[in-house]
């Protein structure tokens, strides 16, 4: 082997060390944070930086990757062969043209827009499509290139104030779909373009909702880009609020659940910094929104509704590292049917990780099955999952390891 080789991280733990104090210095970690997340000691962290310890095995390097919000594995690792990306999925074979779409710069106005009320129906359907389709970025990914461009026709040709500010709703609209379409995707970049163009488009439209929406998934964005852009999204998120707060006396639905959702992502930000009180008190603020909601409600964007709350519990007590807690939610929120194909994958997955934290493994794999039955998509490009899914093919128990396998096939992580 060259001298410059690649070192293996369990031969020279040094090495390894290294890159997890890099990796943690990047995220804006303290030692303190990192063991906390991964529930070892600051002490045997130090020694695991300073190379006085051996690297963990596979379940602890999974944890630590899961902490850091490693992308590839590799860059943990340093072994080529472990080039895995856990937080972004394989690029959708729609990716490009919906990118084409969102970069496409029509200046022109020979481009006949579509009727509001066609553009309207489109939309309904394609969010219809989005909660009740399996592979649901298949299905929107194939309508979002023509919203796009007919949605910014739209903008281009209104003649009126009041025209051009019912277009930018519909504008507003369409990006937010396409950010459930570009999360977890190869683009970051794609993602934050329209993220901030569809924030931009819901306040030229002056609509409350649209503006809750385009809020949400901004807020999103920062919290999903590291613990340095926190304190961002709870700024958006409180900032959105204190807009719909004198509207809520008399709001609509739609308006009520939205602010529903931005309280309870206040407390899911507030959990992955593991402050357990600000956390509970926000699903709790959340949980009463929703109770005023209609029993059968469920919010076309958010998914927000009374069914959710209790797969939000499960989340909150997730992100908290309460196995036990997580475990006993996730029973109570059973209970309760979610519409939402994808947010019932994305409900089992976080399931999952209760019963992992646990110490359950062959239920989260069992319930890891239920989210790729309920929704293929969702599970494919989750980097949780994917993370859980690797940890287990490496169990030394037979049949865990074969349904890990089996599961992991079925996601892309192995081939057959």
């Amino acid at each position: 082997m060259s001298s410059d080789a690649t070192p293996d991280p369990y031969a020279d733990p040094l090495r390894f060390g290294q890159r997890v104090q890099i990796l943690r210095e990047r995220r804006g970690m303290t030692q303190t944070q990192l063991a906390d997340l991964i529930g070892i000691s600051p002490h045997t962290l130090r020694k695991i930086e300073n190379g006085q310890q051996r690297a963990p095995g596979l379940d602890g390097v999974m944890r630590i990757a899961e902490a850091l919000r490693v992308r590839d594995l590799a860059d943990l690792t340093g072994l080529p062969d472990t080039h895995v990306d856990l937080f972004v999925g394989p690029g959708h074979p729609r990716l490009a043209a919906v990118k084409s779409a969102v970069d496409s710069l029509s200046l022109g106005t020979d481009t006949e827009p579509p009727r509001v009320s066609h553009l309207e129906a489109r939309l309904r359907a394609a969010w219809k499509a989005r909660h009740q389709a399996a592979n649901h970025r298949e299905a929107i990914g194939a309508l979002l290139p023509g919203l796009i461009r007919d949605s910014q026709a739209l903008v281009r040709h209104a003649d009126s104030a009041a025209d051009r500010r019912t277009a930018q709703a519909l504008l507003a609209q369409t990006y937010s779909l396409s950010q459930f379409f570009l999360s977890y995707q190869p683009d970051a970049a794609l993602l934050w373009r329209v993220a901030e163009r569809g924030m931009i488009a819901a306040q030229e439209s002056g609509d409350p909702h649209a503006i809750g929406v385009a809020a949400w998934l901004l807020g999103q964005a920062h919290r999903d880009s590291g613990r340095r852009h926190f304190d961002a999204a709870d700024a958006i998120n409180e900032q959105a609020l204190n807009h719909l707060r004198p509207l809520l006396p008399d709001a609509d639905d739609d308006v009520l659940a939205i602010a529903g959702a931005l309280e309870f992502e206040l407390g899911y930000t507030a959990a992955r910094r593991r402050d357990t009180g600000t956390a509970w008190r926000h699903w709790d603020k959340a949980n009463a929104v929703a109770a005023r909601l209609p029993g059968g409600y469920y919010h076309p964007a958010t998914s927000f509704s009374r069914a959710v709350m209790g797969a939000h519990a499960v989340t909150i007590a997730v992100e908290l590292h309460q196995g036990g807690e997580s475990v006993r939610q996730a029973a109570h929120a059973d209970e309760l049917t979610i519409p939402s194909r994808p947010r019932r994958a994305r409900h089992r997955i976080e399931e999952a990780r209760g019963y992992q934290l646990d110490g359950q493994p062959d239920a989260a794999i069992a319930t890891l099955e239920k989210a790729y039955r309920a929704a293929p998509e969702t599970i494919r490009y989750n980097g949780y999952a994917r993370a859980l899914i690797l940890e287990e093919v490496e169990s030394p128990q037979a049949p865990r390891r074969r349904r890990a396998s089996e599961l992991a096939v079925g996601v892309g992580l192995l081939t057959a």
